[in-house]
């Protein structure tokens, strides 16, 4: 028990460092417009005090698609993760993880059953390093925000 707590606190641990380092930097801006390359457009920050209810952006249609019975036929079963929260304000429902090297389509799975179909991308961590899910799907699965819950990938 006392390892799956220390594994627990690293990965709170490094959310937060992600975190702090993907936070906007406050300088202040060029007096004159440079010439930047054209980067995705990432979500504004959720305003302080927001609810969750107001962050999650899926619709009622999307919420049952995702929760329809999987068809296990053509899914690849790619291991368990360990998942923490994403990036609240990053809409959709979706998993970062290292059990995937390209964006795909597949699902997550609690030890309880429960399961949502969402996007598996790709995360850029070592194997084991733990996966972020978003808001939506953590609703969906039933889990608190705050819980670190083991889920398994499928693909497909």
């Amino acid at each position: 028990m006392i390892p799956t707590a220390l594994t627990a606190l690293g990965l709170l641990s490094a959310c937060a460092e992600l975190q702090q380092a993907s936070a906007p930097s406050r300088a202040p801006a060029p007096s004159a417009p440079a010439a930047a390359p054209q980067q995705a457009a990432r979500p504004a920050p959720p305003p302080a005090g927001a609810s969750a209810e107001a962050l999650d952006t899926t619709t009622p249609e999307q919420r049952a698609a995702a929760t329809q019975a999987p068809e296990p036929a053509g899914e690849q079963r790619l291991g368990t993760t360990i998942a923490s929260l994403g990036a609240p304000a990053d809409p959709g429902l979706w998993i970062e993880t290292p059990l995937v090297n390209s964006v795909t389509q597949g699902r997550v799975e609690t030890a309880s059953g429960k399961s949502v179909k969402l996007e598996l991308r790709p995360s850029g961590g070592a194997a084991g390093s733990g996966s972020e899910i978003s808001l939506p799907a953590m609703r969906l699965l039933g889990v608190a925000l705050t819980d670190l819950p083991e889920l398994t990938v499928y693909r497909g």
